[in-house]
């Protein structure tokens, strides 16, 4: 895969749960199996809000050459997604999530493996 391709599935992805998640947080949560408190739902959309900063990252950077820059970005995302994964990997063994959190759990999985890999690729070049 290239990264322009990764960086474009990562826009969709944040671009597809970032609005939902803050402009209808406790409605887009429940479809988890959660239930947001006052407070839960200005996190949730607190954590949309930086999905959307993630969309203008790797939408604006998906065409970025390999450089120091790129490696920086990948790395970031790499790091997140591999934290991310964790996170919702022991929520969903806890039944925090429902059987959905598992989509989570790999979604964040593919992109911290994704974007490993090009962390890995530009440290070899």
């Amino acid at each position: 895969m290239k990264f322009k391709t990764l960086m474009v599935i990562k826009a969709i992805v944040c671009l597809a749960l970032g609005v939902p998640i803050l402009l209808l947080p406790n409605f887009t949560y429940s479809i988890f199996g959660v239930t947001l408190g006052s407070g839960g739902a200005i996190a949730a959309q607190e954590y949309g809000a930086s999905l959307l900063g993630a969309l203008m990252i790797t939408w604006f950077a998906r065409q970025a050459q390999p450089s120091d820059t790129r490696r920086a970005i990948a790395l970031g995302y790499c790091v997140y997604d591999a934290i991310g994964a964790v996170v919702c990997l022991i929520a969903t063994l806890a039944g925090v999530l429902n059987f959905l959190g598992w989509a989570i759990v790999l979604l964040y999985l593919f992109f911290a493996v994704g974007f490993g890999y090009f962390t890995v690729k530009a440290s070899s070049q």
